[in-house]
């Protein structure tokens, strides 16, 4: 991995919030030793860490949607000039080491990972306990999200920055990643943020469920059902946590995709999947996520991205609620009781029958109770499709279909790939990339 020193310097500078004009102007103005040494440069980099994650077309967010969506055959392309959204669509060999969307999701992950750890390795030098608190597990909640998101989309990446980083397989990121947020919220729950963090930090993310919810998400992804389901059932689900943006940082899913016909849309009002899967037409989360009736010129996706100042999203309620399902249900194979499955169902129930007015987003499927088989894998197939739907565009289907064992990956699969091959900048500058991109 390249060393991102300068990356970082320049970034501190752009996002602080008392540069004056002429240390935009010279990078060299604010070092970064002055930066890390103050408790306000300290937030300010902590500010940034959400800006980068998020940012546009660059950012995350964006490409992680795109990447996972386009190779799960939940989004299409609408213009074939986009043609690295057309390589992911396509699958398999057409998704090189030089398409922007793969490189674009892995620069962002490792810099804003880079710039956490520059956060959580000068944490010392914050006095008040309560912002250091903050500091701390805002830090370690991008690096999380970084980690956690590398892990989804590539078998191996590097856990530190630095030349010739080693790479580490996925299962060691998530680790790290759950190491980290645990560590954080153990600081939180005995050292209350202070107002001056509250005050200082973007708005939007609640900290003590965030932590707790991205335990959950990574533990399950790890294998480690225990602890996914003790931390998912410590999430108050009355509370929302989310990106927030504005007219200048604005949501990059509607910015980019859903806000025009031009680049990326669902596949269909099913969402793309496949017909044993389709929706029950009943259903009133396709409302929220499809547009009915939507004119010529409108995108066929809405969700939580419908205008600049939209907010996303961190976790949601339902996520939780289905995490606990899954994680009952695959704990059997490893000591659980049989009567996981029970539970796991009334697990679902919550998700299936939750209405719009009691949910904290607004997001109700108003159905009737599960009814089917229950045989612990006809079980898992309902909680797959109601992963799909509940949390639709959030980039997490094509790490789904790879742990429920869906079809793939081929052109007819239900997956076109199972990881992303190592971007092209990273091998001609890092030694230490694996020789074989995977599949």
């Amino acid at each position: 991995m390249k060393k991102y020193t300068s990356v970082c310097c320049l970034l501190i500078i752009l996002i602080s919030q008392n540069a004056c004009r002429e240390e935009y102007l010279n990078p060299s103005a604010a070092s970064e030793q002055q930066v890390i040494n103050s408790p306000d440069g300290l937030l300010a980099l902590a500010n940034g860490l959400q800006s980068r994650y998020t940012a546009g077309r660059l950012g995350a967010i964006y490409n992680a949607v795109a990447a996972g969506g386009l190779t799960t055959r939940e989004f299409r392309v609408l213009n074939a000039g986009n043609v690295d959204e057309i390589g992911l669509e396509a699958g398999l060999a057409n998704v090189t080491n030089q398409n922007s969307v793969v490189r674009q999701l892995w620069t962002s992950c490792l810099i804003v990972n880079s710039n956490a750890d520059i956060i959580l390795a000068n944490t010392d030098k914050i006095a008040e306990a309560g912002t250091k608190s903050g500091i701390v597990a805002y830090a370690a909640i991008f690096k999380a999200l970084s980690l956690g998101t590398l892990a989804q989309f590539f078998e191996q990446a590097p856990i530190k920055a630095g030349e010739n980083a080693p790479f580490v397989p996925r299962a060691q990121l998530l680790a790290e990643a759950i190491a980290q947020l645990e560590a954080a919220a153990t600081l939180v729950g005995s050292t209350p943020l202070s107002d001056k963090f509250k005050l200082g930090i973007v708005p939007g993310i609640d900290i003590p469920n965030t932590l707790q919810a991205l335990i959950a998400r990574y533990s399950l992804f790890a294998g480690d059902y225990t602890k996914a389901l003790a931390a998912a059932g410590k999430v108050d689900l009355t509370k929302r946590s989310f990106f927030s943006f504005d007219d200048n940082t604005r949501n990059p899913i509607f910015e980019t995709a859903f806000s025009n016909r031009n680049v990326i849309e669902p596949t269909n009002a099913t969402l793309g999947l496949p017909t044993v899967l389709m929706p029950d037409p009943a259903d009133k989360r396709i409302a929220l996520y499809i547009r009915t009736t939507p004119s010529a010129t409108q995108n066929l996706g809405t969700g939580f991205a419908t205008a600049n100042n939209a907010p996303l999203p961190v976790y949601l309620p339902g996520e939780m609620l289905l995490i606990r399902a899954e994680a009952l249900i695959r704990s059997i194979g490893s000591g659980g009781s049989p009567t996981n499955v029970t539970l796991a169902i009334a697990e679902l129930n919550k998700v299936l029958t939750k209405t719009a007015a009691t949910d904290a987003w607004g997001l109700g499927a108003a159905l009737p109770a599960y009814l089917g088989p229950v045989q612990a894998a006809d079980v898992l197939t309902e909680i797959y499709r109601n992963r799909a739907i509940e949390l639709a565009y959030s980039g997490f289907r094509l790490e789904d279909s790879r742990r429920f064992g869906r079809s793939g990956p081929s052109v007819t699969g239900e997956r076109n790939r199972n990881f992303m091959p190592y971007p092209r900048t990273e091998r001609d500058n890092n030694t230490s990339t694996p020789a074989k991109d995977p599949d």
